[in-house]
């Protein structure tokens, strides 16, 4: 242990100035041996720090490694185990409790020795020390305590005690032992007789003080004397502070008397200020003023200045219930006495309110239905007679207009009330519910009343378009309630068209024309021809539908926002929704978040249920004027779908979950049916059309027919939202076309196929680059290309006849030279020699050719329908393919008949002038 205590002071010690005082080999308890070294050092400078070192010995090799260190004034305890057994277990208490055992007792109670005695030299005493024997914790010796620490003091270790008995002589300690030494002359040759020497001189003057002590006894007994008088004086002031420490204990006890009274007294001060303050806040806030409990009681109702006051009085009501009482003011009698008054209040106001509402609703019905008319039958039969100038026709148009009542009067006088259905809302949530039943039961039935009457009226108008429709709806149950008021009469309306007046009117000047006269008209869905609809009855069709909407869309808006005014729907609400229990007055907490967003839902749902009560008849009523328009003309559904897209997109805009918003919606879906049954309409007609066995086929109904549907479709739908509806009809109507024009075709016995396709994709094509249709372009270009197709085809059949005999000898060739004999060989063929070629073009002179020609003409002029004044066009055409076939047999003739001479008996000029004369014969 010496070896490895010299190592570690060498190598690792002395390089940081420390010197290293006890060592003890440890391992931690508990865990694998793994032997360290705990070491209890000291700096060699000042000041000196005292230090608990782990080292540990280095796995490569045999050098050892400083690990860890404690700094002594950071150990608080030292616990040894057992104080009377030898056991090398201990612990050190750092910044955590260090568990070691040693590798011997011995070394164990050496070291902790150590760290004793530095904690008494260094640390004053500060580490405590548990289990550890007595005789360890020795006391270092007072002298060694008395001197500072710093010179050339050692510390306590195995050592120091050499250390202790070794000290340095001083300077005169130095001259005076050469003094002594001088003087004896044997002092260094012997020296035990010098030590005899001085040891008997030292006894010499041990006597030497004895006497002087026994010589000084008379002295002694002075000091002793003193000594006893001193005691006594202490006695005497002893006995003086005794007696001013009673006066002083009778002064505290006065004083602390003193203090506990002025204690209670500021307790029974603050206790008063307190229920000053609850006091005052209960005067403040369930206090209410006589003004308020007469206008609660007796306030009137019916003048601006008493609702005023009673709205002030219901708030302030609401204020007092609603106070948030603190803990214990329930059960105050006066509280409670309070309470009971402002339940009391809150019952008669409510029950006040609710009657003076109610009587206030059935005012306003009664003096709504007041305005009823009183010549419905009148004006139904006038609408319904031919126009004339006479004094009642007059007055029905003076009198019947197309609008609905503005009930604004009613919702102004009504809004009033609207804080006072707040409170209401509030306090009595059921009389609140039980006043919104009540004036949805009114509503509803003025409302029905009015709306059915205004769609009575807007019926009229529509049957009155046509004389068939007249007709038809004459025959229409009648009731006998009043109309109400319409926005013009039936034949002398002067109103600003909507829609697009001017393509309308093109229309009625294309619609005279023979192909109009000719076609099967779609428009004939309702049992009517397109002639008894002309572009007035759709365009007076199309401003009532607008009118319709237009009346409808405020008057349902308007009554939806009072509703949410009156009614306090859809809004976050100003005052406390807290409630008192009608009993004892108890608050209830405010709603949370969650319960918040639910009200809200509800309030929305309760809006709508409301506004689907009061409205209940506006979708059967559309639905059933949509009926009469579709009935009267098919093609209405187009200005319906239209008209009602926008109102629905409008109403969308405002508000997407409003009641307007889903019923017209709804109603939205009933025109798009109808639209699409209108499309399917015209696409069955296509297929069930039937063509004339003994006359040509000239442009089928149905593609005439979808041009007027295009043009009138292009007109309305301008800028509409509902376009893509169109487009759509759009390609389901011309892939019918193309598939029933090819159906037809094949069908006809009078008419080519040829022809029939030519001129009715000719006639598409030129109605597409027309109307320049977006969603058709692919359609255009189909049509275009089928149309040149079949032109071409119709126009080499057809050449084929005049040229019959010449134009099947060059074929025979053709076919020679495609089974392999040589193009100059072909004149060796018997059947195709020269003789054979000039007798063929013998029978084809000018004259014979010019004469064919002209019977190819007036075939062709048979085959083709003046419509589409194709026949220039397809004789154009028969021109270049005559030339192009009459360079080809020269060809033919040059490659296989070479230097023969042989040539046709007419030139190209002379076939230009045969084309050009036949022409212009015809």
């Amino acid at each position: 242990m010496t070896a490895i205590k010299h190592s570690l002071q060498r190598d690792i010690f002395t390089p940081n100035d420390e010197r290293l005082l006890s060592i003890v080999n440890v391992c931690k308890a508990g865990k694998k041996k793994k032997n360290c070294f705990l070491c209890a050092t000291v700096t060699t400078e000042r000041p000196v720090q005292v230090k608990v070192v782990k080292v540990k010995k280095s796995d490569k090799g045999d050098f050892y490694k400083r690990q860890m260190a404690w700094e002594l004034r950071d150990l608080t305890e030292v616990d040894a185990k057992d104080a009377n057994k030898e056991n090398p277990e201990f612990d050190l208490h750092f910044e955590k409790v260090y568990r070691w055992v040693a590798s011997s007792t011995a070394e164990k109670n050496s070291f902790i020795s150590c760290i004793w005695k530095l904690n008494q030299r260094y640390l004053r005493k500060k580490v405590e020390f548990v289990n550890v024997s007595a005789q360890l914790l020795e006391e270092l010796p007072k002298a060694e305590e008395s001197v500072p620490s710093g010179e050339n003091q050692s510390v306590a270790g195995g050592d120091e005690d050499a250390l202790d008995d070794y000290q340095e002589l001083n300077a005169r300690e130095e001259q005076d032992i050469e003094g002594m030494m001088e003087v004896c002359e044997y002092a260094i040759s012997n020296a035990e007789a010098f030590a005899e020497k001085l040891s008997s001189e030292l006894q010499v003057l041990d006597g030497a003080n004895i006497q002087s002590i026994m010589a000084s006894e008379k002295q002694v007994n002075i000091l002793m004397h003193l000594l006893d008088e001193a005691l006594a004086e202490v006695d005497t002031i002893e006995g003086k502070l005794s007696s001013y420490e009673e006066m002083l204990q009778s002064v505290k006890e006065q004083m602390d008397q003193i203090s506990q009274s002025n204690r209670i007294i500021q307790i029974s001060s603050t206790n008063n200020h307190k229920l000053l303050g609850e006091i005052e806040f209960l005067v403040n806030h369930m206090d209410l003023s006589k003004g308020h409990i007469k206008a609660l009681q007796d306030g009137d109702l019916s003048s601006p200045k008493g609702i005023e006051a009673c709205i002030n009085a219901s708030e302030a009501l609401l204020q007092c219930m609603n106070v948030a009482l603190r803990p214990g003011h329930e059960k105050l009698t006066a509280v409670k006495q309070q309470q009971q008054l402002f339940c009391e209040l809150r019952d008669t106001f409510a029950r006040r309110l609710t009657n003076h509402l109610n009587n206030v609703f059935v005012h306003q019905f009664n003096h709504f239905s007041h305005f009823k008319m009183t010549i419905p039958q009148f004006y139904r039969s006038s609408c319904l007679s031919l126009p004339g100038h006479d004094q009642s026709s007059t007055l029905a148009q003076n009198t019947a207009e197309l609008t609905l009542p503005k009930h604004h009067p009613l919702h102004r006088d009504l809004l009033r009330y609207a804080k006072l259905m707040e409170w209401l809302k509030s306090t009595q949530r059921e009389k609140y519910e039980g006043l919104s039943r009540t004036y949805v039961d009114y509503m509803t039935r003025l409302y029905d009343r009015e709306i059915k009457d205004f769609f009575e009226v807007a019926k009229i108008k529509m049957a009155g378009t046509t004389k068939e429709g007249k007709n038809k709806f004459a025959t229409l149950p009648r009731k006998e309630s009043a109309l109400k008021q319409e926005t013009e009469s039936l034949h002398g309306s002067s109103g600003k068209l909507t829609g697009s007046t001017s393509s309308l009117n093109k229309l009625a000047v294309q619609g005279s024309n023979s192909r109009r006269s000719q076609s099967s008209s779609l428009l004939d869905m309702g049992n009517m021809s397109a002639s008894d609809l002309d572009v007035a009855d759709r365009t007076k069709f199309d401003k009532i539908f607008e009118q319709v909407l237009s009346e409808l869309e405020p008057l349902c808006l308007a009554e939806q926002d009072f509703i949410i005014k009156f009614f306090k729907l859809q809004q976050q609400p100003a005052l406390a929704q807290a409630e008192t229990d009608d009993t004892d007055g108890a608050i209830q907490t405010k709603p949370s978040a969650s319960e918040h967003r639910n009200s809200m839902s509800n309030e929305k749902d309760m809006v709508r249920m409301m506004m689907t009560k009061i409205f209940a008849c506006i979708e059967m009523e559309l639905n059933s004027l949509i009926a009469l328009g579709d009935k009267i003309d098919t093609f209405n559904s187009l200005y319906m779908l239209v008209k009602m897209s926008h109102h629905v997109w409008t109403a969308e805009n405002v508000d997407p979950a409003s009641y307007l918003s889903t019923t017209l919606g709804n109603v939205l879906v009933t025109v798009k049916r109808n639209f699409d049954k209108c499309i399917f309409g015209q696409i069955k007609q296509m297929e069930e059309v039937k063509i004339s066995k003994k006359s040509k086929v000239g442009i089928l109904p149905f593609v005439t027919s979808f041009e007027e549907f295009a043009e009138l479709a292009e007109t309305i739908f301008r800028n509409a939202e509902r376009r893509g509806d169109l487009d759509k009809a759009y390609v389901k109507l011309i892939r019918a076309i193309f598939t029933n024009v090819e159906k037809v075709a094949n069908e006809s016995q009078k008419t080519p196929r040829d022809v029939v396709m030519m001129e009715n994709f000719h006639h598409i094509f030129s109605t597409l680059s027309r109307l320049k249709i977006s969603c058709l372009e692919a359609e255009r270009r189909e049509a275009k290309h089928k149309y040149t197709d079949y032109l071409q085809a119709y126009v080499i059949n057809s050449l084929g006849q005049p040229l019959e005999k010449l134009n099947h000898f060059f074929e025979g060739v053709e076919a020679r030279v495609a089974q392999g004999v040589r193009e100059e060989e072909v004149s060796y063929q018997l059947a195709f020699n020269k003789q054979e070629l000039r007798k063929v073009i013998k029978e084809y002179p000018g004259k014979e050719v010019k004469k064919g020609l002209d019977n190819l003409y007036k075939k062709v002029d048979k085959h083709l329908c003046e419509e589409e004044s194709l026949l220039q066009v397809v004789w154009h055409s028969m021109q270049d393919e005559f030339i192009r076939q009459y360079k080809h047999f020269e060809g033919l003739i040059g490659r296989c008949y070479p230097g023969s001479g042989i040539t046709m008996e007419f030139t190209i000029q002379d076939m230009l002038e045969y084309f050009s004369s036949i022409a212009q014969s015809h």
